[in-house]
Formats: C-alpha cells, structure tokens, sequence
C-alpha cells in the first residue's frame, strides 16, 4: 500500500518485479511450511533461482552472470521476497547477491573469480560469511580466529556463529587473524570451501524465528586455505568489511519495510473479516486509528529507503546513513509486527497465521548485521565529527 507514488523505478523495473512475483508465488511460498520444519530451504530452490537469472545479477556475464550494474534490480529481489513473508529465503537468498558477492567480485584475484563465480550464479555454490564469534558478538576486532602463514596455504584455527546460509553454504567468506598483535589491521578475509578437510558445521540453531534459515556456528580445525584465496590484500580485511557493511545494512533495512508492509497488509485483511460485537474489527475507532499510524509510519519508511537505494546505486550512499536505514526500519519493522499481532487478538499468538511468523522473524532483525545499538554509536560519530 503506497500512498506516495514511487519514482524510483521504470518499466524494465517494474517487468523484473512481476517476474520475480511469479516466481515467488510458484516456486518459494508453497514450499516455505516445509523449510521452516526442515530448518532451511532446499538446494533445488537455489539451482531454480539460479537458472531464471535471479542470482549474482551484477556478476559479469565472462563468469555466467547478466552484468546488471543497476542496484535497484537486487532492491526489488529483496523487497520481493520479504513481502511474501517468507523470512528465511528473504535473509538468504539476498545474502547470497548482495553481502557476500560482493566480496569476491572487488577483491578476489582472476582466477578465483573464473573458478567460484560460475556456480554462485547457477545456485550451485550456495555463498555464507562468517565474521562473528562466539565470545565477540559485534565486536569485529576481538575475533580469534588464525590463519597461520605456512608459504603456500594459510592453517585457519578457530570458530564462527550465527553463520546465514551456514549449514548449506559450499563457499564462505571467513575473517581470520593473520595478526593477532594488530588487532583491526591483523585483519585478513579467506575464501574457504567447505569440503575443506578440518571445516565442520554444526547442526541450524533452534532459533525463536527465521525457521527456514539455516542458521549455524563453524568450526575450522587446522584447514589449509590456499594462498591464492587471499581475497584482496592481507591486512585489509577490516577495512574490507567495514568498506561493505554500509550495502549489508541497506539490505537489512530494505528487507524490514518489505516484511513491515506484508505485516500491515496482512492485517488489513483480517481485521475486514474479523467480526466483533456485530461488525467487523476494521470499524473500530482504535483499529482505524491504529491503522492509520501504521500505515503512516512504514510511508514513510518506503520513502526512506527508496530514497537510500537511490543514493546507493549512484553510489553516494554513506556508513551512518546506511546505518540510519538498518536502525530504523528494522525498528518499525518490530513494531508494526507487534502492533499487528494485538489487532489480531488471540490468533495473532498462532503459529499458523502469518502475523504471528511475522512477530517471530522480526525480532532478530535488530541484532544482525550490527545491533541497532552500534548503529546508533556509527550515527553519532557522523553527528559530533
């Protein structure tokens, strides 16, 4: 529901979208109720999103991509998805295009790009990036995880946690310490296979939502990573990631109005249907008004981030504004979640209805990709530098 008209597409755009539509309702949301008791999707859904040209869009098409530079066709994949209220293919998938991509695409050599790229487009390599830890959360600096020099090969040693995609991922973009003595700047980032010798997963957590993402921690015991999967140059992998985080924090965020929209929209609905004292729930001065605020509020949500992805795609997009789209959005993505499943009443504590999945996926938004906490510590630094 858009009050506002939205100028930041064009027909080619709009095209993409129904496409994608489409395919979400043939190929995604039938499937989702499966997924979330499987705790992940399944493979064959990646091979399906890779043969329709919905994965590595921006890849070149040397390596098997379509060369799409334009940002705003991987906006619409996420937006997508998350509207369709299914939680976990819209972290994953998107995770997949835009946040770890990205990585091999600026800093891997050419060789790696040739023999990695491929299957990421096709689906057949599913791509995960492990930075956090279990002893250091947000905290990127404390990481412990080594990757020892041995000539040829790095030896990695360590753990990761609440690793997306991290139990069906064949390719991970893992942090190390190459110098635990320079803290930030001892930083390096390492391709690694997962059939590496030593690489071991442990089982999808349990998680209050998000069922369908397979979620997990890793463990590295003495894994040879070669040389040439070096991504970039070695001590530079904090300045890489934090070069990256402003696109992952956009993408958060776009997900958020997305799922805050399919909430409000989803309740809309209901409280048309639902009757009460004789009339239905939508007649109600409270829900009215209600209503009202909500849907205000996620207004001007989309504008904000139509606007951000705007900014992004010209490439003017910075770290604390993006940082602004992740707090923000993810916050009014909790709270019209919250508001929505009061309107439901008792059903709304159901897990069969959708607003109730709605309430459970939400929550975790605020944590990832940096609590909304640092993001408000990144905010101020830009306010008082």
């Amino acid at each position: 529901m858009h009050f506002i008209p939205r100028k930041i597409y064009n027909e080619e755009h709009e095209l993409f979208r129904q496409s994608l539509a489409d395919f979400v309702a043939q190929e995604i949301t039938p499937h989702n109720a499966q997924w979330e008791k499987d705790h992940m999707v399944s493979r064959e859904s990646w091979l399906k999103l890779g043969e329709n040209g919905f994965l590595g869009m921006q890849v070149p098409e040397a390596y098997g991509g379509l060369g799409i530079e334009d940002f705003r066709y991987n906006a619409i994949f996420t937006e997508v998805i998350a509207q369709s209220g299914c939680a976990g293919p819209a972290v994953g998938y998107p995770l997949h295009n835009d946040i770890v991509l990205p990585y091999i695409l600026e800093y891997g050599s050419e060789e790696t790009k040739q023999k990695y790229l491929p299957k990421t487009v096709s689906g057949e390599s599913i791509l995960a990036i492990a930075m956090t830890e279990p002893g250091a959360g947000s905290d990127l600096q404390s990481m412990r995880t080594t990757a020892e020099d041995k000539g040829d090969h790095y030896l990695v040693n360590g753990s990761k946690t609440f690793i997306t995609n991290g139990y069906l991922a064949d390719l991970v973009v893992v942090a190390v310490k190459t110098d635990p003595t320079q803290g930030a700047k001892g930083t390096s980032l390492l391709l690694m296979e997962a059939s590496a010798e030593g690489f071991s997963k442990g089982k999808p957590f349990e998680k209050v939502g998000l069922h369908a993402q397979d979620t997990c921690e890793l463990f590295f015991d003495n894994v040879k990573v070669p040389k040439e999967n070096l991504l970039g140059e070695e001590g530079k992998g904090f300045g890489y990631l934090m070069n990256k985080l402003a696109q992952e924090r956009l993408v958060v965020g776009l997900g958020a109005i997305g799922a805050a929209e399919k909430a409000l929209e989803t309740t809309i609905q209901y409280t048309k249907e639902r009757k009460a004292f004789g009339k239905s729930v939508a007649q109600f001065q409270n829900t009215k008004y209600k209503m009202a605020e909500l849907a205000t509020e996620v207004q001007i949500g989309r504008v904000f981030a139509d606007y951000c992805t705007e900014l992004h795609d010209e490439g003017k997009l910075d770290g604390a504004t993006a940082s602004m789209v992740k707090y923000w959005l993810t916050d009014l993505q909790c709270k019209v979640a919250d508001e929505c499943v009061q309107l439901h009443g008792g059903y709304g504590y159901i897990w069969d209805y959708q607003i109730a999945r709605s309430y459970a996926d939400a929550r975790v938004q605020r944590i990832y990709a940096g609590t909304n906490e640092i993001m408000k510590e990144l905010i101020s630094r830009k306010i008082f530098s």
